[in-house]
């Protein structure tokens, strides 16, 4: 068995609902993923299956979670050495971890995406691109700067934020399960 993670855009089902965490480690069951856990309420999942490649398992959590609760979302897969390799690449150890985020991407961003969000980050904000996933030091509310509105899949490609408090938290799961190997 290989152990992967896998973060949810978003769990908004509609005005007023939310999926709840045991109702998607049981939609993951019913696909035959093993071992199913989640870390707080925000879409974040850890389990087990067999070693298969990340788009596959991406493909099937987006189609359970379609009918299961009658929407897309869109799900980023990970293997724990990868997700292990994440948390520990954070450009931005020293910040507060609920400040401090990533913005953890199906595709790789490059260069130029980095190029491009510098020019309209105010000055206070860091960024750092680390294997393709972008890394941002608010230094304060990120709800507070108008970079939010530029990390959309529009125009970035599938990707979702999440702060390093909740990287680290997802880092401490895997530390805990004894096969968390796999990529």
């Amino acid at each position: 068995m290989t152990v992967y993670v896998a973060l949810l855009h978003s769990i908004v089902l509609g005005t007023g609902r939310r999926v709840v965490m045991s109702e998607l480690r049981a939609m993951a069951e019913g696909l035959g993923f093993r071992n199913t856990r989640t870390l707080v309420s925000t879409g974040n999942l850890v389990f087990e299956t067999a070693s298969e490649p990340v788009a596959v398992i991406e493909a099937r959590l987006e189609e359970g979670f379609c009918r299961h609760f009658g929407k897309h979302v869109d799900i980023i897969v990970r293997g724990a050495s990868g997700w292990k390799r994440l948390a520990c690449q954070n450009p931005f150890p020293e910040s507060d971890g609920s400040v401090a985020v990533v913005r953890v991407m199906r595709q790789p961003l490059t260069t130029t995406h980095l190029e491009k969000l510098e020019k309209i980050a105010p000055p206070e904000l860091r960024l750092a691109l680390v294997d393709g996933d972008l890394w941002i030091d608010f230094g304060g509310k990120p709800s507070e700067t108008k970079l939010l509105s530029h990390l959309t899949a529009k125009k970035l490609g599938v990707g979702t934020l999440r702060n390093a408090n909740t990287v680290n938290g997802l880092n401490a799961m895997l530390d805990a399960m004894p096969d968390a190997k796999g990529d």
